[in-house]
Protein backbone atom coordinates (compact mmCIF):
# COMPACT_ATOMS: atom_id res chain seq x y z
CA UNK A 1 0.00 0.00 0.00
CA UNK A 2 1.56 3.26 -1.09
CA UNK A 3 0.27 6.55 0.23
CA UNK A 4 0.97 9.83 -1.51
CA UNK A 5 -0.41 13.34 -1.43
CA UNK A 6 -0.87 12.90 -5.20
CA UNK A 7 -3.24 9.93 -4.79
CA UNK A 8 -6.90 10.18 -3.75
CA UNK A 9 -6.64 6.76 -2.07
CA UNK A 10 -3.66 4.55 -1.25
CA UNK A 11 -2.47 2.37 -4.13
CA UNK A 12 -3.11 -1.22 -2.99
CA UNK A 13 -0.86 -3.83 -4.56
CA UNK A 14 -1.09 -7.55 -3.91
CA UNK A 15 1.69 -10.03 -4.44
CA UNK A 16 4.61 -11.49 -2.57
CA UNK A 17 8.26 -11.15 -1.71
CA UNK A 18 10.57 -14.12 -2.22
CA UNK A 19 14.17 -14.71 -1.34
CA UNK A 20 15.23 -17.66 -3.54
CA UNK A 21 18.84 -17.38 -2.34
CA UNK A 22 20.92 -15.24 0.00
CA UNK A 23 21.80 -12.72 -2.73
CA UNK A 24 18.39 -12.28 -4.38
CA UNK A 25 15.16 -10.52 -3.44
CA UNK A 26 12.11 -10.85 -5.71
CA UNK A 27 8.98 -8.68 -5.46
CA UNK A 28 6.10 -10.03 -7.49
CA UNK A 29 3.05 -7.78 -7.92
CA UNK A 30 -0.10 -9.60 -9.07
CA UNK A 31 -2.73 -6.88 -8.81
CA UNK A 32 -3.74 -4.27 -9.99
CA UNK A 33 -1.03 -5.03 -12.57
CA UNK A 34 1.55 -7.80 -13.02
CA UNK A 35 5.21 -6.91 -12.47
CA UNK A 36 8.26 -8.73 -11.14
CA UNK A 37 11.23 -6.85 -9.70
CA UNK A 38 14.39 -8.85 -9.01
CA UNK A 39 17.29 -7.43 -7.00
CA UNK A 40 20.50 -9.40 -7.52
CA UNK A 41 24.22 -8.74 -7.87
CA UNK A 42 23.90 -4.96 -7.57
CA UNK A 43 21.26 -4.78 -10.30
CA UNK A 44 17.48 -4.39 -10.46
CA UNK A 45 15.46 -6.05 -13.21
CA UNK A 46 11.82 -5.05 -13.74
CA UNK A 47 9.68 -7.31 -15.92
CA UNK A 48 6.16 -6.71 -17.23
CA UNK A 49 4.27 -8.87 -19.70
CA UNK A 50 4.65 -7.72 -23.28
CA UNK A 51 7.61 -5.44 -22.50
CA UNK A 52 11.35 -5.91 -22.60
CA UNK A 53 12.89 -6.23 -19.12
CA UNK A 54 14.36 -2.99 -17.75
CA UNK A 55 17.69 -3.25 -15.93
CA UNK A 56 19.57 -0.68 -13.91
CA UNK A 57 22.28 -0.51 -11.28
CA UNK A 58 21.18 -0.37 -7.65
CA UNK A 59 23.72 2.42 -7.17
CA UNK A 60 21.17 4.64 -8.97
CA UNK A 61 18.46 3.71 -6.43
CA UNK A 62 20.05 3.40 -2.98
CA UNK A 63 16.69 2.70 -1.31
CA UNK A 64 16.37 -0.57 -3.26
CA UNK A 65 19.90 -1.62 -2.34
CA UNK A 66 19.08 -0.78 1.28
CA UNK A 67 15.86 -2.80 1.08
CA UNK A 68 17.73 -5.81 -0.28
CA UNK A 69 20.39 -5.55 2.43
CA UNK A 70 17.90 -5.08 5.24
CA UNK A 71 15.63 -7.91 4.06
CA UNK A 72 18.60 -10.24 3.75
CA UNK A 73 19.89 -9.37 7.20
CA UNK A 74 16.41 -9.62 8.77
CA UNK A 75 15.60 -12.97 7.17
CA UNK A 76 19.03 -14.30 8.04
CA UNK A 77 18.80 -13.08 11.64
CA UNK A 78 22.06 -11.15 11.15
CA UNK A 79 21.86 -8.52 13.89
CA UNK A 80 25.41 -7.28 13.23
CA UNK A 81 24.66 -6.64 9.54
CA UNK A 82 21.50 -4.72 10.42
CA UNK A 83 23.38 -2.56 12.93
CA UNK A 84 26.15 -1.95 10.38
CA UNK A 85 23.66 -0.17 8.11
CA UNK A 86 20.98 1.19 10.48
CA UNK A 87 20.48 2.81 13.87
CA UNK A 88 17.90 0.70 15.70
CA UNK A 89 15.12 1.80 18.06
CA UNK A 90 12.85 -0.86 19.59
CA UNK A 91 9.56 0.10 21.25
CA UNK A 92 6.42 -1.56 22.59
CA UNK A 93 5.73 -4.92 24.15
CA UNK A 94 6.07 -8.49 22.90
CA UNK A 95 2.41 -8.41 21.88
CA UNK A 96 2.69 -5.14 19.92
CA UNK A 97 6.18 -4.03 18.97
CA UNK A 98 7.96 -1.64 16.63
CA UNK A 99 11.53 -1.67 15.38
CA UNK A 100 12.62 1.55 13.66
CA UNK A 101 15.65 1.27 11.38
CA UNK A 102 17.21 4.63 10.47
CA UNK A 103 19.80 4.47 7.66
CA UNK A 104 23.39 5.36 8.54
CA UNK A 105 24.43 5.71 4.89
CA UNK A 106 23.96 9.30 3.65
CA UNK A 107 22.88 8.25 0.13
CA UNK A 108 20.15 5.98 1.49
CA UNK A 109 19.14 8.51 4.17
CA UNK A 110 18.60 11.12 1.44
CA UNK A 111 15.86 8.87 0.03
CA UNK A 112 14.61 6.89 3.05
CA UNK A 113 13.93 8.52 6.42
CA UNK A 114 13.30 5.18 8.15
CA UNK A 115 12.12 1.62 7.75
CA UNK A 116 9.67 0.72 10.50
CA UNK A 117 8.81 -2.89 11.28
CA UNK A 118 5.57 -3.56 13.17
CA UNK A 119 4.65 -6.86 14.72
CA UNK A 120 2.76 -8.94 17.25
CA UNK A 121 4.59 -11.66 19.12
CA UNK A 122 6.79 -13.47 16.60
CA UNK A 123 4.77 -12.23 13.61
CA UNK A 124 6.16 -9.42 11.43
CA UNK A 125 2.94 -7.77 10.22
CA UNK A 126 4.06 -4.68 8.38
CA UNK A 127 7.06 -2.91 6.91
CA UNK A 128 6.69 0.85 6.55
CA UNK A 129 9.20 2.68 4.38
CA UNK A 130 9.11 6.40 5.07
CA UNK A 131 10.48 8.57 2.30
CA UNK A 132 12.84 11.40 3.17
CA UNK A 133 11.65 14.85 2.19
CA UNK A 134 8.01 14.41 1.16
CA UNK A 135 6.96 12.15 4.05
CA UNK A 136 5.20 9.61 1.80
CA UNK A 137 5.00 6.14 3.33
CA UNK A 138 4.88 2.79 1.59
CA UNK A 139 3.34 0.06 3.73
CA UNK A 140 3.82 -3.62 3.05
CA UNK A 141 1.31 -5.72 4.98
CA UNK A 142 2.50 -9.24 5.73
CA UNK A 143 1.16 -12.43 7.30
CA UNK A 144 -2.05 -11.89 9.29
CA UNK A 145 -2.21 -8.18 8.48
CA UNK A 146 -2.23 -8.93 4.74
CA UNK A 147 -5.04 -11.44 5.22
CA UNK A 148 -7.06 -8.98 7.31
CA UNK A 149 -6.58 -6.19 4.73
CA UNK A 150 -9.45 -7.53 2.61
CA UNK A 151 -11.79 -6.43 5.44
CA UNK A 152 -10.31 -2.94 5.69
CA UNK A 153 -12.72 -0.29 4.49
CA UNK A 154 -10.50 2.76 4.13
CA UNK A 155 -6.94 4.07 4.27
CA UNK A 156 -7.10 4.67 8.03
CA UNK A 157 -8.09 1.05 8.60
CA UNK A 158 -5.12 -0.14 6.53
CA UNK A 159 -2.74 2.07 8.50
CA UNK A 160 -4.24 0.73 11.76
CA UNK A 161 -3.70 -2.85 10.55
CA UNK A 162 -0.10 -2.03 9.77
CA UNK A 163 0.43 -0.56 13.20
CA UNK A 164 -1.09 -3.53 14.98
CA UNK A 165 -4.80 -2.88 15.40
CA UNK A 166 -7.39 -5.41 14.16
CA UNK A 167 -9.38 -4.68 10.98
CA UNK A 168 -12.57 -2.66 11.41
Amino acid sequence: MRGSKLLKAPLRLTGEYRRPDADTLVREVRSPYAETTTLRAGEATIERAGQSPRRFSLSRVPELAGLQNSFGALLGGDHAAIEAHYRLQADGTRQRWTLTMTPKDAALASKVQAIVLNGRGSELRCIQTRAAGNGDTQRTLLAGAAQEAAKATDAAALVALCEGAPAR
